[in-house]
């Protein structure tokens, strides 16, 4: 099939000046051509999708959600089985897509499975990478061992999800190894304490710079890097000194702490919006989330913010993540608006969520700009992004998701209902000749 979208501004993920009246030519999974409409020849046989004079770019990357999660509410996750929670994932997942997010990395929770279920077409959803578990030294971020002597877990019990928490080189040697032959593409740790952890505070360091480092050499001996969930100034300085790729969170950065993750090259994955959605969330059910736990995403608003303008300013490099999970899957483009509120132009933001998210997680041979020859993920959104960047927070605005060129969704004019996947064709090409087989045999031979 041969895609051609015109009638709108081109924004093409490398922070480039946009491109006004352009249009996009997809054949099959590809892009194929990239320009001003009087400079791409539309072959007579494509389907023309009218972009209506919206914002055509790439189709974002969140580097930090958790699909096995949907707000802090521990009593739902004491009444949820673990099988449950697996199908909880698939409506999050499609919410997450028609925000016109069409890759992520998983943070923590979810199996290697549901990655492969996407890459099979049995689910829809983004491109998937995955972290599959957080690793904990006892009593830190990811040890969800409650005062009632319970552990409750993360996201519940999988037989392909190894236990997190670890202590020691040697511990720490063996579980990389296991999560790698689960199937983790990265190795997340936990250098930090956290809002949502019962037993600490996101000031607290956890695990040595040894432990950490024991993590990253395993993983890069298979080709995989490590991400660390780091808020405090000393986790996120060892995590660094260790060799990790990213920080997220980063609530207590220092001028130290960001001349290092230049030093180092390291990503920042912000995630904004996560301490004001479980703020949010607690004001709206205060019976449901421990106290505690609200006090500490209260308290770390402002220096997160206050951090994250500091990394702006200083150059590091920011990869979008929402951290989705804590709050709802589906307002991934809320990040991008709280990023302009902090210091970011809205270009800044795009690149943030495509291109920069792309390289982070090596995919930028094929994904993350809009380029002859790259993957057709491609969005369109209502409006002009760059004028009002609030219109990619609300997924209502994202009329188009294509993903490897195919529609994932389509809320645009009739004309766009040609785009539907050949599987689907042939379904209702087999259906029709089903009925008429049935009408068929009801008939008596003369």
């Amino acid at each position: 099939m041969t895609l051609a979208i015109t009638n709108g501004t081109v924004i093409d993920g490398r922070g480039s000046d946009p491109l006004m009246e352009a249009t996009v030519l997809i054949e099959g999974e590809r892009i194929t051509a990239v320009g001003h409409r009087n400079q791409v020849n539309i072959p007579r046989d494509a389907t023309v999708i009218d972009a209506a004079g919206g914002s055509i770019l790439p189709g974002l990357i969140d580097t930090h959600v958790h699909f096995l999660l949907e707000y802090p509410d521990v009593l739902r996750g004491l009444l949820t089985p673990p099988s449950l929670r697996l199908l909880q994932a698939i409506p999050r997942m499609r919410a997450t897509l028609e925000a016109g997010v069409t890759t992520i990395r998983d943070a923590g929770g979810s199996p290697a499975g549901l990655k492969m279920a996407v890459e099979r077409g049995m689910i829809a959803g983004p491109r998937m990478q995955v972290a599959i578990t957080i690793l904990s030294q006892t009593g830190g971020h990811g040890d969800h061992y409650y005062p009632c002597c319970v552990d409750i877990g993360l996201t519940g019990r999988f037989y392909d999800v190894p236990e997190g928490v670890v202590d020691g080189i040697e511990e720490m040697r063996k579980r990389v190894r296991e999560i790698l032959r689960a199937g983790a593409d990265w190795i997340k740790l936990a250098t930090t304490g956290g809002v949502l952890s019962p037993a600490d505070v996101p000031t607290s360091s956890q695990f040595t710079i040894e432990e950490v480092a024991t993590a990253v050499y395993e993983a890069a001996a298979q080709g995989k890097r490590c991400m660390a969930h780091a808020q405090g100034t000393q986790g996120i300085k060892n995590a660094l000194l260790a060799g990790v790729a990213s920080i997220e969170h980063g609530v207590y950065l220092t001028d130290e702490l960001v001349d290092l993750m230049l030093k180092k090259d390291a990503y920042l994955v912000p995630t904004l919006v996560a301490p004001l959605a479980v703020v949010k969330f607690s004001q709206e059910h205060p019976e449901l989330l421990p106290p505690v736990m609200a006090a500490k995403a209260q308290s770390v608003v402002e220096d997160h913010q206050r951090s994250f303008r500091r990394a702006v300013e200083a150059g590091v490099k920011v990869a979008m993540g929402t951290d989705s999970g804590v709050g709802r899957h589906g307002d991934n483009g809320q990040e991008l608006v709280l990023m302009v509120e902090n210091g970011m132009t809205p270009m800044q933001a795009i690149v943030a969520s495509t291109s920069s998210a792309a390289r982070l997680l090596h995919l930028d041979q094929s994904l993350g700009t809009l380029e002859v020859g790259k993957l057709a993920d491609v969005i369109i959104v209502d409006g002009d992004i760059l004028g009002e960047i609030s219109k990619i927070g609300d997924p209502a605005n994202v009329k188009l998701v294509l993903k490897g060129g195919q529609a994932a969704k389509n809320s645009l004019d009739v004309a766009v209902n040609e785009i539907i996947r050949y599987d689907v064709l042939m379904v209702r090409s087999f259906a029709g000749q089903f009925s008429r087989m049935r009408l068929d045999c009801g008939r008596e031979e003369p």
